[in-house]
């Protein structure tokens, strides 16, 4: 089994067993649902390199999270997430300014998140995020333009290349500050992500031996209290 494939796996058993494990501190069951929206800054790492810049995407969907006790002065619990998210990556040549091509990737991912902050219970609270994340590969789309066939020495094999994993996965985190109301919870957040899949295939006799999803995520993420 890849070193890959088991730290992903050891990832997502130590979050789903956080809650089973969080037995001591002062108990809470605090569930709230809601909604969250934000941006993309993708890059994808290849091997071999293919010259790029950050593509801006899409990210949004819907939020649950469990508190289950304070513990000292730190609020532990779980999140989980359904979102779509566009990802891809952006080719960039500054020698040849009119060589463009942009491929974006469409996914529906599911991040199981640790949540873990300090604050107070009514106002702001400073927390962190750290999980493992899945994806599924939904379709994509490309435009390109210049004619790339006069150029030697440029990479080109992933332009008409289909997705040939459709099932992704890797580890995600970050932090960010949480205003708690009588209206609702507001929480403003900076994620990034690291696949640890390839949606090319990366055997010997593939031309890519890594083709992996490097994702910075800054989202807004409305949340309110069914149980308190």
């Amino acid at each position: 089994m890849k070193l890959k494939t088991i730290i992903g796996t050891a990832l997502l058993a130590g979050t789903c067993a956080l809650p089973a494990s969080a037995q001591i501190g002062e108990q809470r069951h605090n569930l709230s649902v809601g909604i969250n929206g934000g941006i993309n800054l993708n890059s994808v790492s290849f091997s071999p390199r293919v010259r790029q810049s950050n593509l801006m995407g899409i990210n949004g969907g819907l939020t649950a999270r469990y508190i289950s006790e304070k513990y000292f002065s730190m609020i532990c619990g779980a999140q989980i997430e359904l979102n779509f998210s566009q990802h891809g990556w952006d080719e960039f040549y500054q020698d040849y300014p009119e060589l463009q091509y942009t491929r974006k990737m469409n996914y529906i991912e599911i991040p199981f998140l640790a949540h873990l902050a300090f604050g107070k219970d009514r106002g702001l609270q400073f927390f962190v995020h750290a999980g493992p994340q899945i994806g599924f590969f939904l379709g994509d789309s490309y435009t390109i333009s210049g004619d790339w066939d006069n150029y030697t020495g440029i990479t080109v094999e992933q332009h008409d290349k289909a997705v040939d994993n459709k099932f992704d996965y890797g580890i995600t985190g970050g932090a960010g500050v949480e205003l708690r109301t009588k209206a609702g919870n507001f929480l403003v957040e900076g994620r990034y992500y690291y696949a640890l899949s390839d949606f090319y295939s990366s055997t010997k006799k593939d031309y890519f031996s890594r083709s992996a999803h490097g994702v910075i995520t800054a989202k807004i993420t409305y949340l309110f209290d069914l149980r308190k």
